[in-house]
């Protein structure tokens, strides 16, 4: 089959950075979605992209449709003809649905007997024709956060489209949209005064050709440009920002990279505000020197041409210059009075419409965070400045710093800095940061930072469910979801023994005037942590056995919780365990057909086995007892595995079910006790065992 490649330009006035990832990856899916359900092969498909341009390459992509005979069955032959021989109203009806006509019958025998038929060949279409169908419906399918319409016309896109190259082989396929006609013509950098036509006549010059006039179309080759010359600029280091790399990269057509310079006295303002200043608006790389201190320079990515350096280069700092003294003022106004004294304006934000201001969310957060040191058991120097730093950890939203919109990211760590300026003490204001944090910085925190983070995310959690704005499906404006796995997981890493439903219970007592009703969805917050847990041991690598047969105990203490089912996973692939597992099973399944069950008597015992059975019951009660409150868990599943050894003699040696009714129930009794007895550390009866061993990824 003959293959040719074919290549697509969309040419566009500058598209937001933003923009891109996006428009491509749909132009790329929509192509091989489309080429596919048309049966036509091809080798890959390779993305361009660039402020200016929209565009792939398809290798390798077949030039017309193989034919295809398509055979349809309709109706019985005995049911397709009246008495006259001619055909019924259900074999026209078919064949009009087929597209055929009565010359195209044929008679198809089939296992039901002789049925109606149509054969017919569909000659395949040339590509260009299928393409040129493709590029016409992708045109209006990519999708952009915002879009634009220019002139007269109905069409809209991110910007106006200034030309289309469209070409397959050596060949152009033509086409028109919105009055712009396909052709091989690009166009090379207008910064650099290049923005001549370019003539792609063959596509394998693409790439070369756009080089040439200072244009390089593949994006990673354009990211590994600025990335090598970024760190062969200067032999301080510049601020790994993958987010800022991949923005300029969107940002330029043509990189290069230079270095300037800021006045060393900003270099007094909290280091991320420069780093913020300089990247957020910028897009500027701030540089550390070799002891990983920030310095007066910064490094900027030009799409310019590199003559008019030094032009660009000055232009850059006194944009900076001005920026900079903005976040100066801000400092300095903000300091001239201690962090506490903001704490009073947080009555004037709302936080949420029903659940009050800032100032009564940081009230009950202070208020749960006394609860959660008291019943951990903290000393007084932690349990003080946990409450301290809840008392002051909304304080930082209402200076000059965080009212500016490019400084929101930095919500702690203003407040963080602040307080160290207004002499708190270091934990208090290290907490104020930390309780921000999230994900991968969960298992770094302090262990203030830890109790008021948890305080802050229990109190959004209920309050909002408390106010009937519950998550479902993918909305969750509060992001609950991520605020209640954080609870779990700080919980899980800082070691809390604390009970959850307590917690929750005292979280609601503090929104009590707050709500509809008393406790109002409390249940929605106990099964919403139900399901947080469960996700926190998925996290941990739990299988959902292993998770079910833990989670019916109490998810309330999550060490806990965490602990048992990672002493339990460690046991599945033993042998003599999944040996337990298929007793246990067995006791179980016995117990289920139990009507009722009571107390053992051990003078109906008959069987040595059985009066075995209960001996070394007795004494696992009493080592269970030992070791459970100690929470060793590895060592009490060794003793159940031990003791299975005489579940499985019992259940060779004696019959459970047999035809003397007060031996059966004295049996069944005996068997309920020891499914007791296992079930204060796991339901192994959940284990998933196939073929002799556990069902594990």
């Amino acid at each position: 089959m003959l293959t040719k490649d074919f290549l697509f330009e969309i040419g566009v006035e500058e598209i937001p950075a933003g923009y891109i990832a996006g428009a491509i990856n749909k132009l790329v899916s929509y192509f091989e979605s489309s080429l596919k359900e048309a049966k036509l092969d091809f080798d890959k498909i390779i993305p361009y992209s660039t402020p200016r341009r929209l565009a792939i390459k398809i290798t390798g992509l077949q030039t017309v449709q193989k034919n295809e005979i398509i055979e349809k069955i309709g109706p019985t032959k005995s049911a397709s003809y009246d008495e006259k021989g001619n055909l019924t109203k259900a074999v026209l009806g078919f064949l009009k649905g087929a597209n055929a006509t009565e010359k195209d019958i044929c008679i198809k025998s089939t296992p039901k007997g002789d049925k109606i038929a149509v054969k017919k060949e569909i000659k395949g279409k040339k590509a260009e024709e299928i393409l040129t169908q493709i590029i016409k419906e992708v045109i209006h399918k990519i999708p952009f956060p915002k879009s634009m319409r220019w002139g007269s016309r109905k069409f809209s896109f991110a910007r106006p489209i200034r030309w289309l190259l469209v070409l397959f082989g050596d060949k152009i396929i033509e086409l028109e949209i919105e009055g712009v006609k396909s052709g091989n013509i690009s166009y090379g950098n207008r910064f650099q005064k290049l923005e001549n036509p370019v003539e792609i006549n063959n596509i394998n010059e693409y790439e070369k050709k756009l080089e040439s006039v200072y244009v390089i179309p593949d994006r990673q080759t354009r990211m590994a440009e600025i990335t090598k010359q970024l760190f062969n600029k200067t032999d301080d280091k510049i601020i790994e920002e993958i987010y800022l790399l991949d923005t300029v990269t969107d940002l330029v057509e043509y990189p290069t990279v230079k270095v300037a310079a800021f006045d060393k006295k900003y270099l007094d303002l909290p280091e991320k505000v420069v780093i913020l200043t300089l990247s957020e608006h910028q897009k500027y790389f701030a540089i550390h020197d070799g002891e990983n201190n920030l310095v007066n320079q910064f490094a900027f990515v030009s799409n310019s041409d590199s003559k008019y350096s030094d032009l660009i280069r000055s232009g850059n700092e006194k944009v900076i210059k001005a920026r900079l003294e903005d976040a100066e003022f801000y400092f300095k106004e903000d300091t001239k009075q201690p962090l506490e004294n903001y704490v009073p304006k947080l009555k004037e934000v709302t936080f949420q419409e029903k659940l009050g201001s800032l100032f009564e969310k940081t009230e009950r957060v202070k208020k749960l965070t006394e609860y959660l040191c008291t019943e951990l058991k903290l000393d007084k120097t932690i349990k003080d400045n946990s409450i301290r730093a809840a008392h002051l950890c909304k304080a930082d939203l209402v200076t000059m710093m965080l009212g500016e919109k490019e400084y929101t990211k930095l919500q702690g760590y203003i407040g963080h800095r602040y307080a160290l300026e207004s002499g708190e003490k270091p934990d208090v204001a290290k907490a104020i940061e930390e309780h921000y944090k999230s994900g991968g910085y969960y298992k770094s925190l302090s262990k203030v930072g830890a109790i008021v983070a948890i305080a802050d995310k229990m109190d959004t959690v209920c309050g909002i469910i408390g106010v009937n704005v519950i998550p479902t499906g993918s909305k969750d404006p509060f992001a609950l979801r991520r605020a209640g796995n954080g609870i779990v997981q700080i919980i899980a890493n800082q070691n809390f023994e604390i009970d959850l439903h307590k917690l929750i219970d005292e979280a609601f007592n503090q929104l009590d005037t707050k709500l509809s009703e008393p406790e109002h969805n409390k249940n929605i917050v106990y099964d919403f942590f139900k399901q947080r847990v469960n996700w926190l041991l998925k996290q941990r690598g739990i299988d959902y056995d292993v998770i079910e047969s833990v989670m019916h105990i109490d998810h309330s203490n999550i060490p806990d919780l965490v602990h048992r089912a990672e002493a339990l996973k460690n046991f599945l692939h033993r042998e003599d365990f999944i040996k337990l597992v298929l007793g246990f099973k067995r006791v179980s399944n016995i117990i289920v057909e139990a009507k009722k069950l009571g107390e053992i008597n051990t003078k109906l015992f008959c069987e040595d086995t059985e009066k075995l059975l209960y001996d070394k019951y007795l004494v696992l009660v009493k080592r269970i007892d030992t070791l459970l409150p100690k929470k060793e868990y590895k060592k009490i599943l060794e003793e159940l595995v031990f003791y299975g050894a005489t579940i499985d003699k019992f259940f060779d040696d004696v019959l459970v079910n047999t035809e003397d009714m007060e031996l059966r129930q004295n049996r069944y009794n005996l068997l309920d006790k020891i499914r007791k007895l296992f079930l204060q550390v796991a339901d192994i009866s959940k284990i998933v065992v196939e073929g002799g061993v556990t069902n594990k990824r």
